[in-house]
Parts: C-alpha cells; sequence; structure tokens
C-alpha cells in the first residue's frame, strides 16, 4: 500500500517526466511540419530550374544551326569563286604557253640568223676578226696595267677604252683607242708641274706641288709619290733616301740638273726607301747590341781619359828632361829621383839599384792604367757580338717552326739582329785595339824615358861614389906598400 504521504513525491515525479516527454513531442511534430512544408517549394524550384536548362539548350541548338546554314552557303560561293578562278589560270597558262612556244620560234629563228650573219663575217673579215679580237683584248689589258700608272696625273688625256672581244669595232672605236696610245705615248716624254693631295705618311692629306717625269717617278716636298687605291691617290713613301730626296728638291726648285732614275718601275728606289737608318740598324742589336755598344763607350772613355793623361805626363817628361837641375813632382821622373836622391850616399851599388827600381815600379802603374781593362773589352766585345748572332738565328728558327718559310719578312728580325750584333761587336773592337796600342806605345815609350834617365843617374851616382872614394883606397894602398918596404 501506498501512504498517502508518498503519493505527493511520486506524482511530481511522474509530472516532471510528463512535461519533458510533451516538449519532445512538441519538438518533433514542429520538424515534421516545417519539412512537410518546404517539400513541395524544392520540388517546385527544381522543375523551373530543369525547364529553364531545356529552354536554353534549345536557344544554342537553333543558334548553331543558323551558324552552320551561314558558313555552308559561306562555302558554296567560295567553291564557285575558287572554280571560277582557277578557269582564269587555266586560261592564262594555255596563253603563256601559246607565248612560250611563240618566242622559243623567233629565238630560233634569230639564232638561225646570228649564225648566218656571223658565217657571213667571218668569210667577209677574213684575217681582221683576229686583229679585231687582239685589238679589244689588248685594250682591256693596258687599261688594267696603266690605272695605277703615273701618266696621267696632271695629263688631259684619258686611259684606252675597254672594248668588247665579240663586238664588231667602229672606225670611231679604234680612233679613241689609237688618240689615247699617241697621248699616254707623248706623256712619257714629258715633266709636268702641278698641285695635287698628297697623304704623308701621318695620314694627314694636303696640296703640293708635284712634278712628274714621264712614267718614271712622281715627287714633291723632297719625298717620292706613288699612287695607292682603287681611285689612285698621290701618297708619299715611308722613307725617302736622304741624298735622293736633296736631288728632287734641287731638281723641283730649279737649282740641279741631276735627277735619280729608276729603270726598273721605282723598285730599286722603294728598296733604298725600305732601307733602315743607323739609329733603326742600331736598334735591329736588340738587348746584346745595346750591351756591346755601352761596353765599347765605356772602353773608349777610359782608352780617352788615360790617353790624356799620358800626353800630360809626356809633356811634363819633356819639360823635366830640359831642366834636370831643378826636380819637380808633377812627372814620374822627377819623383823617381827626388826620391833616389834622398835616399842619401855611401850605400852600396846594389842597394842603389834597388832603391831606383822601388821608385820606377811605384810610378808605373798610374803610366799603365786602365790599359787592362780596355784589352778585355776589346776582347769581349766580338764574343757578345756572337752571342747575339746565335740568339737571332734562335728567333729565326723559332719564326721559321710556327710560321714556316713563306713570308720573309717574319724571319727579318732574327737574321738582323743574328748580323747587326755581330757588326757591333767588331766596330767596338777595332777601335779598343787602336786605342790600347795608343795607350800601351805612349807608356812604354814614358816608362823607357823614366828608366833610360834612371840608369844614367844611378850610373853617374855610382862614378862619382867611386871617384869619392878612390883616394881614401890609394893611401892605404901607398901606406901598405911603405909598411911592407923594410920587410923586403
Amino acid at each position: 500500500m501506498v501512504s498517502l504521504t508518498d503519493f505527493p513525491v511520486s506524482l511530481n515525479r511522474h509530472n516532471s517526466m510528463g512535461k519533458g516527454l510533451a516538449r519532445r513531442l512538441v519538438l518533433g511534430a514542429a520538424v515534421t511540419a516545417l519539412l512537410a512544408a518546404a517539400a513541395p517549394a524544392a520540388m517546385a524550384q527544381q522543375h523551373s530550374d530543369s525547364d529553364s536548362v531545356l529552354s536554353s539548350f534549345k536557344l544554342e541548338r537553333e543558334a548553331a544551326e543558323a551558324r552552320d546554314q551561314a558558313r555552308l552557303a559561306e562555302l558554296v560561293e567560295d567553291s564557285d569563286a575558287l572554280s571560277a578562278s582557277l578557269e582564269e589560270a587555266e586560261a592564262r597558262r594555255d596563253a603563256a604557253r601559246e607565248e612560250r612556244e611563240r618566242l622559243e620560234a623567233e629565238m630560233a629563228e634569230a639564232r638561225q640568223a646570228l649564225d648566218e650573219i656571223g658565217a657571213q663575217r667571218d668569210a667577209e673579215g677574213g684575217d681582221l676578226n683576229a686583229v679585231f679580237s687582239a685589238v679589244a683584248g689588248t685594250s682591256g689589258e693596258l687599261r688594267d696595267d696603266l690605272g695605277q700608272s703615273l701618266l696621267t696625273l696632271g695629263a688631259d688625256v684619258d686611259l684606252p677604252p675597254r672594248l668588247d672581244d665579240d663586238a664588231i669595232l667602229t672606225v670611231a672605236q679604234i680612233e679613241t683607242l689609237a688618240d689615247s696610245l699617241m697621248g699616254l705615248t707623248a706623256e712619257t716624254g714629258l715633266v709636268r708641274r702641278f698641285e695635287a693631295p698628297v697623304a704623308a705618311g701621318s695620314g694627314e692629306v694636303a696640296p703640293r706641288q708635284v712634278t712628274r717625269v714621264g712614267d718614271l717617278m712622281a715627287f714633291g716636298g723632297g719625298q717620292l709619290l706613288e699612287r695607292v687605291g682603287e681611285e689612285g691617290r698621290l701618297s708619299a713613301l715611308e722613307h725617302t733616301p736622304e741624298r735622293v730626296g736633296a736631288v728632287l728638291d734641287a731638281y723641283q726648285s730649279g737649282d740641279g740638273q741631276l735627277l735619280p732614275v729608276d729603270p726598273v718601275d721605282g723598285r730599286v728606289i722603294e728598296a733604298l726607301s725600305r732601307q733602315p737608318t743607323l739609329l733603326e740598324r742600331f736598334h735591329q742589336g736588340g738587348a746584346v747590341g745595346y750591351v756591346v755598344v755601352a761596353l765599347g763607350a765605356l772602353g773608349l772613355l777610359i782608352a780617352l781619359g788615360q790617353y790624356l793623361y799620358l800626353l800630360r805626363v809626356s809633356m811634363t817628361t819633356r819639360r823635366q828632361l830640359a831642366n834636370m837641375d831643378e826636380l819637380s813632382n808633377d812627372n814620374p821622373l822627377g819623383r823617381v829621383l827626388q826620391r833616389f836622391h834622398a835616399f842619401g850616399a855611401g850605400h852600396a851599388p846594389e842597394a842603389l839599384e834597388a832603391r831606383l827600381d822601388e821608385s820606377m815600379l811605384a810610378e808605373q802603374p798610374r803610366l799603365e792604367r786602365g790599359q787592362a781593362l780596355v784589352k778585355m773589352l776589346a776582347a769581349v766585345a766580338p764574343l757578345l757580338g756572337l752571342l747575339g748572332t746565335v740568339t737571332g738565328m734562335i728567333v729565326t728558327f723559332q719564326s721559321i717552326t710556327v710560321f714556316g718559310t713563306g713570308d720573309p719578312q717574319l724571319m727579318a728580325g732574327g737574321i738582323s739582329q743574328a748580323l747587326v750584333t755581330t757588326v757591333l761587336g767588331l766596330i767596338t773592337a777595332v777601335p779598343l785595339l787602336f786605342a790600347h796600342t795608343a795607350m800601351s806605345s805612349r807608356s812604354r815609350a814614358l816608362i823607357g824615358t823614366m828608366e833610360g834617365r834612371a840608369s844614367a843617374v844611378l850610373a853617374d851616382r855610382l862614378e862619382a861614389d867611386r871617384k869619392a872614394l878612390q883616394p881614401a883606397t890609394d893611401a892605404k894602398q901607398g901606406s901598405r906598400r911603405h909598411a911592407d918596404a923594410p920587410l923586403a
């Protein structure tokens, strides 16, 4: 049994559970109602979207069919136009084919006519054809050869025209050729003076008074000129020999009548113009050449200084010989004799001679100073020249190994060094040998004079000492004789 006191509690519990269940049922009913209301709207919306897509697809299909129909119509029209163009092109081709056949026929007729005319010309011309061909060929060769000639400089004459070998020469062409050749022949014997622009070695172009002597040469300002380039402009040679330049200046100014002539078309003068100067030759020797020349200059300076010293000693020695009573210190002889006289008297002849030799030996180095060095330099210079020769040949062989023997200019440097150093060595050795000979002969003469005079002074000294000792010796001998007489 349930008590009455427990019933309110259970009733309250059932009331709370009933309220929760009611809330859940109400919520589920609301959701169900909402879904039921939304389902027809979604289905309606989906149905309207399908209709719009179907209608848009139908519209696009109709537009595509319209475009295809228009394109098909254009293709039909283009096909008709292409057919018309093809027919027109075939018509032009047929016309061109007929024109070609007609031209080929005309060309064959013209060729046949030309052959007939050539045969007729050969039959009528005979040997003249060969003459005309030779004249035409010669005219072209002359024009090429005379293009760089000096004949047209300052002259109102034209080069011979260039004629066609196969053409029939007219009288006017032959006369023009003859007049041109006669004018050029006359210019070979004329001297003309005119003013023309000349390019110097630095590249500067300036007007210059030019003198042309036939076809031999052209010169101006003391320089030989040549024609360069396709236009034949005048240019000065790089180097004109000084002697040739002086003669050209004198001839151009009217002060001289001589003129250097090169009969081989300027090759000799060109070779002379390329000949190096003395300074250029010196530089071709290279480092070995510089050393040889420096040693030679040093030896010559030493020889010159010593020779001047010997000349001064010779003059002072001659003055001393002229006045032997007054001995001077400015010459070797005076110094030797002063030291000899200062030695004093009463010495043995051997001691006097030794003292005199010592004095002369003290002066000898001054008189022979520099001779050994000059002699050594005279012997070393040719050896250094030989060294330069060997090094130059090594350079030449290296050039041949690298570049071959096709271009001699590549070997010229080594050959020049080999030859120039030898020449420098010999040129240096010869003056040094002469200088050494002059110094040695002068010093030997002074030493000979000093020795001869010193020997004479020594002899006089010994003679004087002997005479001074002679009375004492006679007295001793007399006393001995007196002392020995009673005994006898």
